[in-house]
């Protein structure tokens, strides 16, 4: 995986915005092209990551990069887009909390001439020149296989499963689905509820824990996200269930790699991150300098579990 072994991200060389800011940042005059990356927040590692391919991948072509953290504020992302064009950018990736609310921004940076390429979560169709990431709905179906058949194998073909997502990101509600629409009507496998992590780690702690006590009889959890993932496991270790209860969910982090190790977290999709800021990079790169790009770019994902976890550790310690 393209994954870069720190966190820090090299800002003073680069010229990025501090880590937990919400200052946009002003273009440098010496480099080739400048780009803007709208980002949801830097409390999650995933987006940390992205946001140091992203800049690794600017470095190495001798382009700039300024990156904005929106903390979660979808308005705050149509603003930022907004002021980047009367910065004259020369092009904007978006990572978006509302897909819908985003396009107006993205049509004017079209029309001013700066290319958008979009980042994870899926925008409708419009003037964006790509679209970065994985696909969603596929890698939730697939974990709803591995999970069934983690259940056959391994808890006698019956479980109750309640999951943990955030239904204000179209993205993990994309992921919900594939999950939902495979294990649902399956003999044996009850699914219990599905609570609202908001995106936000305390939240989905708090959620995942109202999950765990109004279905005392829960075997299993799905967390659609980081947040959603890092709430489900506290929430399991707060009340003593990580022997009755098998947690699955997106994107690896030291606490799931410890609860992998300690047997209870079993599964992990784990995306590319870094490679999606690169990805993302390198096409603005490209479109800048007039060529062209696929409009799908496709990042691939592994399910991570005891068996091939090792090499993350490192990434993650």
């Amino acid at each position: 995986m393209a994954f870069t072994l720190t966190r820090r991200l090299v800002l003073g060389a680069l010229g990025l915005a501090a880590l937990g800011t919400t200052a946009l940042t002003q273009p440098a005059q010496a480099a080739d092209k400048t780009f803007a990356l709208v980002q949801i927040n830097q409390q999650a590692l995933f987006f940390n990551q992205m946001n140091e391919g992203a800049a690794k991948e600017a470095q190495s072509l001798g382009d700039k990069l300024v990156i904005f953290n929106a903390n979660n504020d979808a308005s705050a992302q149509n603003s930022a887009v907004e002021t980047y064009i009367q910065q004259k950018v020369d092009g904007v990736i978006v990572v978006a909390i509302d897909v819908n609310g985003i396009m107006p921004a993205v049509q004017q940076a079209a029309d001013a001439g700066i290319p958008v390429v979009a980042i994870d979560a899926i925008l409708p169709a419009g003037p964006q020149k790509a679209q970065v990431g994985v696909d969603n709905a596929k890698a939730g179906a697939d974990m709803g296989v591995f999970f069934l058949d983690y259940v056959q194998k391994n808890a006698g073909g019956k479980a109750k499963v309640g999951i943990v997502g955030a239904l204000n990101s179209y993205i993990q509600n994309v992921r919900q689905k594939g999950f939902e629409d495979t294990v649902k009507g399956k003999d044996g496998i009850e699914i219990a509820a599905v609570v609202d992590g908001q995106n936000i780690q305390d939240n989905a702690l708090a959620a995942a824990e109202n999950l765990i006590t109004g279905n005392p009889d829960l075997t299993a959890i799905y967390a659609t996200g980081e947040p959603a993932l890092m709430g489900a496991i506290a929430a399991v270790e707060s009340q003593g269930k990580q022997d009755k209860i098998k947690v699955f969910g997106w994107d690896l982090t030291a606490q799931a790699i410890d609860g992998i190790d300690k047997g209870y977290v079993v599964a992990i999709v784990q995306q590319d991150p870094a490679g999606m800021g690169a990805a993302a990079v390198k096409a603005l790169d490209t479109l800048s300098k007039g060529g062209t790009v696929d409009k799908a770019v496709s990042v691939p994902i592994t399910i991570v579990t005891k068996d091939n976890v090792d090499p993350y550790r490192a990434v993650f310690k």
